[in-house]
């Protein structure tokens, strides 16, 4: 049953250190990974939004690192992790948290995910079973399916082809191009993240710098142009119910029913859909994790403390 949580301020919850250089990094598919890990014990993998990095768990981390082994990991493209210049697409990601897991982790482990981390972990936990034994989606990017929507398969006509598509491109590129030149200013970062935080009180220097800095690489507004048309125009590719008819795992949403991105009505129609599921509701935004961490830490800490990470890897 999910429970209703108010809004308190944090004070006195210890912050993970801002390293400009980066904690540790992995080498993965000839791309350099950057990744967090602290404590001991069960392992929890924690998988940032779109745009963020492992450094927007910083209130988690060293909490949830005083009981469990903790690692918080930047997907390619973002954070600390390289820019690379590939063909981005969710499956990229999610081989990236399966391959992390059997090479990095290494023992049976809980993903944690918010907003796009939240469907990159859920489509990882579908992808190695063995391995998940558990599954926390804070506001979750990802849609459910339309029965009524049909693919048109068609092929292009030569005047699509040669002469629209590649208009389109050119158009694309100009505008993402601005947009991204837009979306890099602090000014701007601040304004969108206090746009989707209830309580803007840690919406500080740490975390503008923390997204900001990623943003400088050289390769960051080809990545984010691909990431806008290949990925983000194409989401409907791949949609919450076909995962979650797979999911085999205990799952926790822990959402703020504030967001004007990701409204509650999406966490009830998980729970509804998988009905192995603990809803925890919360009085914040897109980024409960950030904005309310005391409430965070303790929730998903009350719920891993009655996971039986055996009994859950038996029943796969």
């Amino acid at each position: 049953m999910g429970s209703s949580l108010v809004t308190e301020p944090t004070e006195g919850v210890e912050r993970l250190p801002f390293k400009p250089e980066g904690y540790n990094f992995w080498t993965w598919r000839g791309h350099k990974i950057h990744y967090v890990v602290q404590g001991e014990g069960l392992p929890l993998v924690l998988i940032h939004g779109f745009g963020a990095s492992a450094f927007h768990w910083r209130y988690n981390i060293p909490e949830l690192a005083k009981k469990y082994k903790v690692y918080a990991v930047d997907l390619l493209g973002f954070g600390w992790s390289e820019k690379a210049i590939i063909e981005y697409d969710a499956m990229v990601w999610r081989d990236q948290v399966v391959d992390f897991l059997k090479e990095i982790v290494r023992e049976p482990a809980v993903l944690v995910g918010n907003s796009l981390g939240g469907f990159t972990a859920l489509v990882a936990a579908v992808g190695i079973p063995e391995q998940v034994v558990g599954l926390a989606l804070l506001n979750s990017a990802g849609q459910f399916g339309n029965p009524n929507e049909k693919m048109d398969e068609s092929e292009e006509s030569v005047l699509q082809k040669f002469v629209l598509k590649p208009l389109k491109e050119v158009f694309q590129r100009v505008v993402l191009g601005f947009l991204f030149w837009q979306a890099k200013q602090p000014a701007r970062i601040e304004s969108v993240l206090k746009s989707v935080y209830v309580n803007s009180s840690n919406v500080d220097d740490y975390l503008v710098k923390s997204i900001t800095m990623p943003a400088a690489d050289p390769n960051a507004g080809e990545v984010y142009y691909r990431m806008m048309t290949r990925f983000m125009l194409n989401q409907s590719k791949y949609t919450l119910d076909s995962a979650l008819s797979e999911l085999r795992c205990p799952l926790l949403l822990l959402w703020g029913d504030l967001d004007p991105w990701v409204g509650p009505t999406k966490a009830n129609r998980i729970k509804e859909f998988y009905p192995n599921t603990t809803l925890v509701n919360l009085q914040a935004g897109h980024c409960p994790h950030d904005e309310v961490p005391e409430l965070v830490n303790k929730s998903l800490m009350d719920w891993l403390s009655s996971l039986k990470p055996e009994a859950s890897l038996q029943t796969l």
